[in-house]
């Protein structure tokens, strides 16, 4: 790895403070980017209260929510992201042919009309760096402005989740598959 492990006694106190509050928040542990953001603990912070509540908190259902962080994860080639929340996606209710499709860069057959209005915007959003006037008129019909905004911040803060992943070299676990 390109950022080895930082071991808490190793840690500087600000360090300690934001590794502590993540390992005590609703993550239940310190994995993919957090270790690598610890470099720069202030960031490190601010990142980690932003997904916090785009995670657990967001607006969007959390099978709107998975699906827009997969759609991040293969746009990036994430594959530590797609890892950690393909099994949340399905859990949230996402149908496995759908995170299947998307892992082989197809748009999914079978998307619901909510799940076709997120793809269509997040593809968008990634690929054009817009959003037109149909999409746009149509998730907020589906989210409301907030909802938008929500998806907005997902994309947003899983384009520097991967990042930071694809920068770090995080690796799979032993054992589990690449997704694509």
């Amino acid at each position: 790895m390109r950022f080895p492990s930082l071991e808490p006694e190793r840690m500087s106190p600000a360090q300690k403070r934001v590794h502590d509050a993540i390992a005590s928040g609703p993550r239940g542990g310190v994995r993919g980017p957090f270790g690598v953001l610890l470099r720069s603990p202030e960031l490190a912070d601010r990142v980690q209260k932003v997904g916090e509540h785009l995670r657990f908190n967001s607006s969007l259902p959390a099978r709107l929510n998975e699906l827009a962080i997969l759609i991040n994860a293969r746009f990036w080639g994430s594959k530590y992201e797609w890892y950690a929340h393909r099994p949340f996606a399905i859990k949230g209710g996402l149908a496995e042919s759908i995170a299947d499709d998307l892992a082989q860069n197809r748009r999914p057959a079978g998307m619901k009309p909510d799940e076709a209005i997120v793809y269509d915007f997040c593809t968008a959003l990634h690929r054009r760096h817009a959003v037109d006037d149909a999409v746009f008129g149509q998730a907020v019909a589906l989210l409301g402005e907030q909802g938008v905004v929500d998806l907005i911040g997902v994309s947003g803060y899983y384009t520097l989740v991967s990042m930071v992943l694809n920068v770090a070299d995080i690796p799979l676990p032993a054992g589990a598959p690449s997704p694509w």
